[in-house]
């Protein structure tokens, strides 16, 4: 079995965290253009493509007509209060969580960490490169939702120390997968040759923008 048929058969959701203020973007950041389509619309394709259902968490702006949109309550809490909101209506066991504004994450990587979740029976399951452990992706098992209002509700707002108190309180595993293990087994790889140390790179500014752009055009890419 491949590990696009075997996420396929894990009960697990998508949401694309939506809800930033965009303050160093100048305007919402969802939809600002990267290969002729908003940012939102890249991430949601991720999640599809790796065989999830896609739905937005939070958003500033109406987005309804690109997919179901799960409206956060307290946005001015940062990603972890739509994280919570996501959690809270999501019927599936396992929510994977990619961020609008970072448009070039593999679906080969969303899957792999969603199978080793399943696998692991990690409570919440992130990658790392070059060391550094990346918030998003992140595979968050639907249990830990109390651990993770708790964080919130405390005025704790950091997603990845919340993750790792959530976890630790749920007295489960926090994974933390290393990417380029991944890509030297050959288990996960961007399709259009673009290296892992640019996958993760966050686009909060114009310049950050145009920089995206030129990647598209050498690497052809999205």
């Amino acid at each position: 079995m491949t590990f696009r048929e075997a996420a396929a058969q894990v009960d697990a959701a998508g949401f694309v965290l939506a809800g930033g203020l965009s303050s160093r973007m100048g305007s919402d950041k969802a939809l600002m253009q990267l290969g002729g389509r908003p940012l939102v619309a890249h991430a949601l394709e991720s999640l599809r493509r790796a065989g999830l259902r896609a739905s937005i968490a939070g958003a500033a702006s109406p987005l309804d007509g690109l997919a179901p949109v799960i409206r956060d309550e307290k946005p001015a809490r940062g990603p972890l209060s739509g994280v919570c909101s996501a959690l809270a209506a999501c019927s599936s066991r396992l929510a994977v969580f990619v961020a609008v504004d970072a448009p070039f994450i593999p679906e080969s990587l969303i899957r792999y960490l969603l199978r080793h979740a399943e696998v692991s029976g990690a409570a919440i399951t992130i990658a790392s490169v070059n060391g550094f452990a990346q918030t998003f992706p992140a595979v968050i098992d639907r249990e830990v939702l109390r651990q993770l209002r708790s964080s919130l509700e405390s005025e704790r707002y950091g997603c990845y120390e919340a993750f790792q108190r959530a976890s630790t309180d749920a007295g489960r595993d926090f994974s933390v997968v290393p990417v380029e293990l991944l890509v030297q087994a050959g288990q996960v790889a961007d399709e259009h040759g673009l290296p892992s140390s640019l996958w993760f790179g966050n686009l909060n500014t114009l310049e950050e923008l145009r920089r995206a752009e030129s990647l598209i055009t050498t690497h052809r890419v999205i």
